[in-house]
């Protein structure tokens, strides 16, 4: 079945998602970026609330592809007891040895990696080499937060690509990238192990805006209901 990954901003919203029935619970901070980290006492916060209910993943925040910038920020946020940590790859710098790095600093917590598809082409090596690293997913999403979601920077044919390459490596595949709740069906129909919303679930459909619990509980509906290919 499809996991639904929900994106929450504090500890009001976590309870939120949890209560909604969300699968997964993504701490991040939407104000800081397409994949901005929150402060590990907020992540703590967070974590409290969610109390074991959901497993939770918090971004490192959207960093540059240095190795010890990564390393650092992968161990703090390690650090905080969350269940995965996640970090981003975008073009330039050094991806490999970032992923590298952040396999050895990640202490007991697991591993998500998140090619922003519209800074970065999801290329086979990078998901080779999150796979060799022990990486336990890879997911697509976008860097610029113009309007625009994945499913306009990436045919359907390369996203099924994606996902064939990520199982066939071992990953699990995520979806995410300013989705709405008419890219759920196409989506799902390619058999994608999570979709990732932020927006879809905030008042107005702003992905800086409040949770909206009538928002949530409709795209939860729409998951559930389209499982893919079996």
């Amino acid at each position: 079945m499809i996991r639904m990954l929900a994106s929450v901003t504090d500890p009001e919203e976590a309870d939120l998602a949890v209560e909604a029935g969300a699968d997964l619970i993504d701490l991040k901070n939407p104000r800081e970026g397409a994949l901005g980290a929150l402060p590990a006492d907020l992540i703590r916060a967070c974590l409290a609330t969610v109390s074991g209910r959901r497993p939770v993943s918090a971004t490192i925040g959207d960093l540059p592809m240095d190795p010890d910038i990564t390393a650092m920020a992968v161990s703090r946020t390690a650090a905080t007891g969350v269940d995965i940590v996640k970090m981003g790859i975008v073009a330039g710098g050094d991806p490999a040895a970032c992923i590298e790095a952040a396999a050895l600093a990640r202490g007991a917590s697991a591993l998500v990696g998140v090619i922003l598809a519209d800074l970065t082409p999801p290329t086979p090596d990078l998901v080779h080499a999150m796979a060799d690293a022990g990486f336990i997913g890879v997911m697509l999403d976008t860097g610029l937060k113009d309007g625009r979601s994945l499913r306009d920077h990436l045919s359907t044919d390369a996203l099924a690509d994606f996902i064939g390459r990520a199982r066939d490596a071992g990953l699990s595949a995520g979806l995410a990238g300013s989705l709405r709740l008419a890219d759920i069906p196409p989506l799902a129909a390619l058999g994608p192990s999570i979709l990732g919303f932020r927006g879809a679930l905030c008042q107005g459909g702003a992905r800086r805006e409040v949770m909206d619990p009538d928002r949530i509980a409709e795209v939860i509906r729409s998951v559930r209901g389209h499982r893919g290919p079996t």
